[in-house]
């Protein structure tokens, strides 16, 4: 019979601030200490690792707060806006699964320093004011994207072992304050700076370039060498709790994207100029970060996740329908609500894939797969809000597909909190036990 490999409870590795997935878990081998540098090395690779997360949302939020002149500007129109906010979380699916070889080829660092590249260029394509060139650049910055969120994680995990919690907290907190920075300086960056849309939107290459140049000597000076270790992962795709737990990600994801896609055109189609819409959007996002924070300790600490998924998915969905129909003068505490619900759905949807894993090698492959087929699912979400849109004249039809994905979340959320294990297993690529 073949080997399984197991390693140490999933509860105690997300405890442990763990539930990062290492994209690199079948090439490398097994976890060892963090590599001997000085406090000084440390600090300074942390803090890139840092500054490179908070670059990977810029993309979104950005080209949110400014949809409506992006649409006067060129003539876009319903149907074309909703491709180009969909197209980005498309990528996430799309390329995920190319980062783990990759990795394995270049190395983990030299792959991330090619994928920044790749977004300083996506991003400052956007300066040009042609709607062509505004998709090939989306498109290229999401791939860039993609391969960040998949590889990202992995090297936190790996050099900051013995600092995972802290690290993972950071880390969390610089994707929301990513979403956050661009919901609300956008559109004062076009009013103050740029004094165009394409200006503002191509802004946000600067901070990304700054990052690339900051990690370019610790990326080119890295000596660490991959080898494969032969593992493969059998039974997983076959398995319908790694279904569950796909479409829950994908699910969850559809809502986020959703807000990260036209929650600035819904407050500005319900009279909130841009720069309030953009503020709203911007505190909505940060609150994302007490649950993304709080979420994972609490989880692994349940009997099981059925409950605290279930909830979260009624707390996010109120809040985009009291955002859509309660009276104008409440609507930040719906959007702080919804940002509380959606963060902790994140969370959650990462938690799971550790906690229903038997060991790193399933949880790695189980990660690659919820994110390539969920990301794909989650493109659907913002794509039929922009279509609804163009088909209605207004978002507030939107409701029906806001509480249709929280129906299929919390159904699937229902089944992949199950205290269980996917039926997968991790043998060795010779079959040898």
């Amino acid at each position: 019979m073949n080997q399984v490999f197991r390693q140490s409870d999933p509860r105690a590795d997300a405890v442990a601030g763990l539930q990062l997935i290492d994209a690199e878990a079948d090439s490398q081998p097994p976890l060892q200490p963090p590599e001997l540098r000085s406090r000084a090395a440390r600090i300074v690779l942390g803090a890139s690792l840092v500054l490179i997360a908070f670059s990977l949302r810029f993309l979104f939020s950005s080209l949110s707060v400014l949809l409506p002149e992006v649409m006067q500007a060129t003539g876009l129109s319903t149907t074309g806006a909703s491709l180009l906010t969909t197209l980005p979380v498309l990528c996430l699916g799309l390329f995920a699964p190319f980062a783990p070889r990759l990795a394995q080829r270049y190395g983990a660092e030299r792959t991330l320093l090619g994928a920044l590249a790749l977004l300083v260029l996506g991003t400052g394509l956007r300066w040009f004011e042609s709607v062509p060139l505004l998709f090939v650049a989306t498109f290229l910055a999401g791939g860039a994207i993609a391969i960040g969120n998949v590889l990202l994680p992995g090297l936190v995990k790996r050099d900051f072992a013995d600092k995972a919690a802290v690290m993972t907290g950071l880390y969390t907190m610089a994707l929301c304050a990513s979403s956050a920075a661009a919901s609300g300086f956008t559109l004062p960056i076009e009013h103050l700076v740029t004094g165009s849309w394409s200006g503002a939107l191509a802004a946000w290459a600067v901070p990304t370039l700054i990052v690339l140049l900051i990690w370019t000597p610790q990326a080119l000076g890295s000596r660490r060498q991959v080898s494969h270790r032969g593992f493969r992962v059998v039974g997983l795709w076959r398995d319908r709790l790694a279904w569950q737990v796909t479409l829950f990600m994908g699910l969850q994801s559809a809502l986020a994207y959703c807000i990260f896609g036209w929650l600035a055109p819904i407050l500005r189609e319900r009279g909130f100029d841009g720069a309030t819409a953009g503020a709203i959007v911007s505190l909505s996002v940060m609150a994302q970060v007490i649950t993304c924070l709080a979420v994972p300790s609490i989880a692994v600490r349940l009997k099981d996740q059925r409950g605290i998924n279930v909830v979260l998915v009624g707390i996010a969905v109120v809040g985009l329908l009291g955002i859509l129909f309660a009276p104008v003068s409440t609507v930040l505490f719906w959007a702080v609500l919804q940002g509380i619900g959606q963060g902790g759905l994140i969370a959650a949807a990462m938690t799971l894939i550790v906690l229903r894993s038997p060991d790193s090698h399933v949880a790695a492959h189980l990660s690659g797969m919820a994110q390539g087929v969920g990301y794909v699912l989650a493109a659907f979400g913002p794509l039929l809000v922009g279509l609804i849109r163009g088909w209605t004249g207004s978002f507030s039809e939107s409701a029906f597909l806001f509480v249709a994905l929280g129906l299929g979340a919390a159904i699937m959320g229902f089944g992949a909190g199950r205290a269980l294990h996917v039926g997968a297993r991790t043998v060795r690529a010779d079959g040898q036990g």
